[in-house]
């Protein structure tokens, strides 16, 4: 189920893509109106704000499955990357929610005024390199929203910079808020055979390497242990395992990203889409 996708699925991916949604990213990835927060508050993120945004929408539309009647959730929202194309997609409605503050204040003032439905939340969560003076530990967190609410969660780029005991508690998370048969999507470095090859080679950006101050080795591998929150890998049975427990699955193979030395890879990161199964 979690291969690598072989090149001709790639490009039956590639001729089944709605040519109305390519329409619509082609024209967020140029709209001058659409606004960019100023270049201090890029704090995540670098390459072409607007560009970008679209190339997610187009992720998560045609790999993700997502509808503009879905009510959809985002953790680590930043900036409002992934909201903005979203204004221009979605029918329903959008609660973005985010560690940094300032972060939060510019979706809320910039975005919210022009698209009622969707709302900014802070969530006050430590972590050792966007908000280390939090007041909560990321392993007792809990999201403000009600349980089984939404359609759709995304986290781009989020457990890349958690450890387990945070993940661990977003899967419940996510897992809680999610309707039955909801999705949740996410970029993060997932470490399988052909990527631990990679990093064994030297091959892989970042190059990870075991967490030494770990009982169980090969789970989460640090690209640097003296800051641990940069950027973390994970086991790929070892993190599938953890979110199966809380009753999430991927619901299609993974889309591996070209971190680890991948060939023919569409994005930098892995692209998973996760699913929550019917309640019994």
């Amino acid at each position: 189920m979690n291969a690598l996708l072989p090149t001709p699925q790639l490009a039956v991916l590639r001729r089944q893509t709605d040519p109305r949604l390519e329409w619509l990213c082609a024209q967020i990835a140029r709209n001058r109106f659409l606004p960019v927060p100023p270049s201090e508050l890029h704090f995540i993120g670098d390459g072409d704000f607007r560009a970008i945004g679209a190339e997610f929408l187009r992720h998560f539309v045609r790999l993700g499955g997502l509808r503009p009647d879905h009510k959809v959730l985002e953790i680590g929202c930043g900036v409002g990357r992934m909201a903005l194309p979203l204004t221009q997609y979605l029918d329903s409605s959008y609660d973005g929610i985010d560690i940094v503050l300032d972060g939060i204040r510019w979706c809320a003032s910039t975005i919210t005024p022009a698209y009622p439905e969707f709302r900014f939340h802070h969530l006050d969560v430590a972590n050792g390199l966007y908000n280390p003076d939090g007041r909560i530990e990321g392993e007792t967190a809990t999201l403000p929203f009600k349980a089984a609410s939404y359609d759709f969660v995304i986290l781009t780029s989020v457990i890349t910079h958690l450890r387990t005991a945070d993940t661990e508690r977003y899967a419940a998370e996510i897992a809680r808020v999610l309707k039955p048969g909801g999705r949740c999507f996410l970029s993060l470095f997932l470490a399988d055979a052909t990527a631990r090859a990679g990093i064994a080679k030297g091959t892989a950006r970042p190059p990870f390497r075991d967490d030494p101050g770990r009982d169980a080795p090969g789970v989460e591998l640090l690209a640097d242990p003296e800051h641990p929150n940069a950027a973390v890998a994970y086991d790929e049975a070892f993190l599938l395992g953890r979110f199966a427990a809380h009753g999430l699955r991927p619901a299609r193979p993974v889309m591996r990203g070209h971190w680890s030395g991948q060939r023919e890879a569409e994005n930098f990161q892995d692209l998973l889409v996760l699913e929550k199964g019917a309640m019994p």
